[in-house]
């Protein structure tokens, strides 16, 4: 099973944000090639970041747990998530009152763009 393993470093958050970047209605996605390599071969660097102006800290956990359960769908679809880059998703307001259904497809355009 893979894991979702999260940046720590704020040089890292840097390295990221400087590369690759697709922003969407609902999240912003970030890039980089792995330049740190993960505790276990098999995990996934994904960090999951919301603002505070988007809202209370309710508003933006459902966010980010709506975001990681979608994640964890496309890793469980051979070949949806490239393992080769650390990713830094910006979760956006809109995304809070949207169905996940919605979400799936433009992340998975997302993913697919950046390989």
């Amino acid at each position: 099973m893979v894991r979702l393993e999260s940046l720590k470093k704020s040089n890292q958050f840097k390295k990221v944000l400087k590369q690759k970047k697709l922003h969407t209605d609902y999240f912003s996605l970030f890039a980089a090639k792995n330049f740190y390599k993960p505790k276990n071969k098999s995990d996934l660097l994904i960090s999951f970041v919301m603002k505070k102006k988007i809202g209370n800290a309710v508003k933006r956990n459902r966010i980010r747990r709506k975001l990681k359960a979608i994640v964890h769908k496309l890793l469980k679809k051979r070949g949806a998530i490239s393992k080769d880059y650390t990713y830094i998703v910006f979760g956006k307001s809109k995304a809070y009152n949207t169905k996940q259904n919605i979400l799936l497809p433009e992340m998975m355009n997302c993913f697919n763009k950046i390989k």
